[in-house]
């Protein structure tokens, strides 16, 4: 133990010396020379430390290697600027030296950090001594937290830590209203709440009334009805609050066409419990059945063509005259007025005595084409009546009838199809119209018996329909016969 006190002795000597040198250190020279005094007693010390310290070490706990080491260390570091202790709360620093595991916070030292279990971190996640003896950076474990929870509609949930970490929170719903989804959700350290959050829904659906079946038959002339009810209304047997009631089909008041309509009606409460009602609105119709065109004649009807006060009208071909009633409407009792119409052949009179008696034969939507030559063999005839002869279907669907002027008075004759006109009456109908006897022309009559175009040369079919297609009642016509298929093929 002897020994142990002399070498507390030298080191505190040693203190001195040190302190004794830089005090006198006022020339070099004499600091060096302080300074070699102390090392010549320093030298003393490591020979002598050797020899008498050694029996300190049994018993005493201390080790000569390692106070080597700390005098060593504080020598060589004594200058070195370091940093403050490194404390986390809620979190740990395990930090590396440039010099070795002995100095936590010196110049250059780094240290990683971590937060414990529940808690995240805030700042960066390595912190290092700097030479201004500052760490580089701040940093903080702050507790985790989950996001708010959503109260339920109809409930609610009670928790045992807020919201932070491993807090359980337990849901529950009001009177009336069953639970559904986890009654308990915990906050787990990713900041999500286990489980899907829970709610509260009322099983039992609303009810609702629908009306009972509602029919009604369509006015005259009408092929829909107006229909009308009251609109029903919802009741919830939970909180007696409804979201609006939900209408699948036309609304009261609306016009209906004839036949079945399916009417629904669907309401929601606050859980999407839904109750739903339907009927069926009938539309009726009265109906005479459908009436057909006569043969080689048209049919032109309103409405739906047989419903209660649809009218129906009929016209015929060229050549053919309607017999019976020119048009019949469907009564109440289901039955057509009038009689049955027919078309007949036109039964030209060529008895007459004169052209305008002849021409009052022809009913409005005629057309008559005369064609007059001074004879029989002329060139521009004979081409004439080849062109119009592949036609006739064209000549027929437009109620185009031929008339034919051939020779001079009294050599003359008039044709209308296999009937023929006696001379005076041709001559007649040629200065009526003012027809050049020596020279071949063809003139397109009109509605009125007007004269409507002159040709000089023989017409084309293509030129003829074209102008006769462009008559008023022309555009009718034909809507009617595409009606009826009556097309030429």
């Amino acid at each position: 133990m002897g020994s142990c006190w002399l070498r507390v002795a030298l080191l505190l000597a040693l203190a001195v010396c040190r302190s004794l040198a830089y005090e006198e250190a006022g020339m070099e020279g004499k600091e060096k020379r302080n300074e070699s005094h102390c090392c010549f007693f320093l030298n003393i010390w490591e020979v002598s430390r050797h020899v008498f310290f050694s029996f300190c070490i049994v018993g005493s706990g201390y080790s000569p290697t390692e106070d080597d080491e700390d005098l060593y260390a504080h020598n060589r570091y004594a200058e070195t600027p370091w940093c403050s202790p490194i404390k986390v709360k809620h979190g740990n620093a395990n930090c590396r030296t440039p010099q070795g595991g002995y100095y936590k916070n010196v110049l250059g030292t780094r240290c990683d950090i971590r937060c414990q279990k529940g808690y995240e971190l805030h700042g960066p996640q390595q912190l290092i001594c700097q030479s201004n003896k500052r760490w580089s950076g701040k940093v903080m474990c702050k507790q985790i937290r989950c996001p708010t929870l959503s109260m339920p509609v109809n409930g609610g949930f009670k928790c045992t830590d807020g919201a932070y970490f491993s807090s359980r929170c337990e849901y529950y719903c009001s009177p009336g209203y069953q639970l559904k989804g986890e009654r308990t959700v915990t906050c787990m350290d990713n900041k999500v709440w286990s489980g899907r959050p829970a709610s509260c829904v009322d099983v039992e659906p609303p009810r609702i009334q629908c009306p009972s079946v509602k029919e009604k038959t369509a006015e005259p002339n009408k092929l829909t009805a107006r229909v009308f009810w009251d609109t029903p209304e919802g009741r919830d047997t939970a909180d007696g609050i409804l979201t609006d009631v939900i209408l699948k089909g036309s609304p009261p008041g609306s016009y209906f066409p004839e036949g079945d309509h399916k009417i629904q009606y669907t309401v929601y409460d606050r859980a999407e419990n839904k109750g739903t009602c339907k009927f069926l609105v009938k539309v009726r119709v009265r109906r005479c059945g459908k009436l057909n065109a006569p043969e080689n004649g048209y049919i032109k009807c309103t409405g739906d063509g047989d419903n209660y006060g649809a009218t129906c009208e009929f016209s015929c071909i060229g050549g053919y005259e309607l017999q019976g009633s020119p048009a019949r409407v469907c009564q109440y009792n289901l039955g057509w007025s009038g009689t049955e119409p027919t078309c007949t052949p036109m039964n030209i009179n060529v008895a007459v005595r004169t052209a305008a008696a002849l021409l009052d034969q022809f009913y409005e939507k005629r057309r008559l084409l005369i064609i007059s030559t001074p004879t029989a063999a002329n060139f521009f005839y004979r081409l004439q009546l080849g062109l119009l002869q592949p036609e006739q279907c064209g000549l027929d669907l437009r109620h185009i009838t031929v008339i034919e002027l051939v020779g001079v008075f009294p050599a003359q004759l008039g044709r209308i199809g296999v009937k023929l006109l006696p001379p005076a009456l041709a001559l007649q109908l040629r200065l009526l119209l003012r027809i050049p006897h020596y020279n071949f022309s063809v003139v397109v009559m009109d509605k009125h018996g007007m004269d409507k175009e002159r040709y000089h040369f023989p017409v084309t079919p293509a030129q003829l329909f074209a102008l006769i297609d462009a008559f008023p009642l022309r555009k009718e016509e034909m809507k009617l016969q595409a009606e009826t298929g009556q097309l030429c093929t």
